[in-house]
């Protein structure tokens, strides 16, 4: 948990005293790092022990404010066995900005996660926010709340951190494509190919892996009507088509009036020969 907490900080996922980790431990109490610690610099002091219902158990400080999103993820999912949250600066743009990443756009993504759900605002550290993730955690494994950060479910550290980095660089490429000029979706049918292979292959949420031969695999309705590639919408990941720019033309660089007025501004230079 110390090595993941100083990855996230150096692959910039989050800063400061942002996000907590948490891992479920072979006795069925949960791990997790203490409020007001930061993650880069992890000790063993920084961590704790608490039971299922939050209570602390061994460990000095506070559990982290965020103990109850954790405690909703390991009731929803039996098969999850560590959270990682933290503060991924573009995929947090998104949701700002009001983009959705519940879309298909990078085959790996969509073969490995799925698609990214953003669950609507609430306040961090809330019971109100732990409820408002259980819907979602039950179906992905990778979730974005909108404004706050991410929440990467796992059945190690490892594989949950993973899934963080995946969503990021996610959120970059695609950030990146808008800024080139649009956004290619994949196309309906082979999105939800890759989804069903990818379920079947690397598993995931059980609700999920169940709907694998399903029509549609459980993908998003925006995955399943491209609207991206080439009719961009404001509710797709493409920009709207609403084009700032001069426009450039093939045209002579000088017309004959300029051409003369420059030859007889060139001779009066000369002056009289």
């Amino acid at each position: 948990m110390i090595r993941f907490g100083r990855l996230c900080y150096e692959r910039h996922l989050l800063v400061a005293m942002d996000g907590n980790l948490s891992a479920l431990l072979s006795d069925g109490t949960v791990l997790c790092t203490k409020a007001g610690c930061h993650k880069g610099f992890l000790v063993d002091d920084d961590l704790l022990v608490v039971d299922r219902q939050g209570r602390k158990l061994r460990g000095q400080g506070a559990p982290t404010s965020e103990l109850l999103m954790h405690l909703a993820c390991y009731d929803e999912r039996a098969d999850i066995r560590a959270v990682v949250h933290a503060h991924p600066p573009m995929s947090i743009a998104f949701t700002i900005a009001g983009v959705s990443m519940a879309r298909c756009v990078l085959p790996e993504v969509v073969l490995t996660l799925g698609a990214v759900p953003t669950v609507e605002y609430a306040t961090t550290g809330t019971l109100t926010l732990a409820d408002k993730i259980r819907p979602y955690v039950r179906d992905h494994d990778a979730i974005l709340m909108d404004r706050h950060g991410a929440v990467c479910l796992g059945t190690s550290l490892l594989d949950a951190f993973c899934k963080l980095e995946t969503m990021e660089h996610t959120a970059f490429i695609t950030k990146s494509a808008r800024d080139l000029g649009s956004v290619k979706e994949l196309p309906p049918e082979e999105a939800v190919k890759l989804r069903s292979m990818g379920l079947k292959r690397y598993g995931g949420p059980p609700v999920a892996v169940a709907r694998a031969d399903e029509p549609g695999a459980g993908l998003p309705e925006a995955c399943l009507s491209c609207s991206g590639c080439s009719h961009p919408s404001p509710s797709g990941v493409a920009p709207r088509a609403e084009l700032k720019m001069a426009r450039v033309v093939s045209q002579p660089l000088r017309s004959p009036e300029m051409e003369d007025r420059l030859v007889a501004a060139v001779l009066r230079s000369l002056g009289p020969s």
